[in-house]
């Protein structure tokens, strides 16, 4: 059995992003957070102010088993827009900027790999950040699952976005 491993992704806010990667399956848990920030154990306030150097991300935790990383990673760039700078959708701040972000060196060739396929097809430099973990706070609880408790709620990315998730790696028939 190989052990769930992680991977942390910044896509502006992390309602939908965090929403988002629960459809797909093989993720086994996401958690809505703030990461590589200035300070310690930060609130959502502070965050809300860009002074504290955090980007709202999602901590995906996944099965390698049943999906791979090279797939998460091209699922998230599917969900933003890789050439906007702080800034998906309404959501403007550097809060909100996008960001791949690894604790484990061994992935980041992988990661590397997609972010190179991607700037080739779009023929231009990518505004997504790609770096170290360097930190990750877990977001308040109202934020957790935030699109479930409040399935009205705003969201920057599209509905079709989430059932295209669901099916992203289904077993063919």
């Amino acid at each position: 059995m190989n052990a769930i491993r992680d991977i942390y992704f910044a896509g502006g806010c992390f309602w939908g992003t965090e929403h988002y990667f629960k459809q797909i399956r093989g993720v086994t848990s996401t958690t809505a957070g703030y990461a590589n920030g200035r300070t310690a154990d930060p609130s959502y306030e502070e965050v809300y102010t860009d002074a504290t150097g955090f980007a709202e991300t999602v901590r995906v935790c996944y099965d390698p088993q049943a999906i791979s990383l090279e797939l998460l990673v091209r699922l998230y760039f599917k969900a933003i827009d890789p050439l906007s700078l702080n800034r998906q959708g309404n959501d403007v701040g550097t809060r909100y900027r996008t960001g791949v972000y690894y604790r484990d060196e061994a992935d980041l060739p992988t990661i590397r790999k997609v972010f190179e396929e991607t700037e080739a097809a779009v023929k231009h430099k990518l505004a997504v950040e790609l770096l170290p973990l360097r930190n990750f706070y877990d977001a308040e609880e109202y934020h957790q699952d935030y699109l479930d408790k409040n399935p009205g709620g705003y969201c920057h990315l599209p509905a079709e976005l989430f059932e295209s998730a669901r099916n992203a790696n289904q077993p063919k028939p």
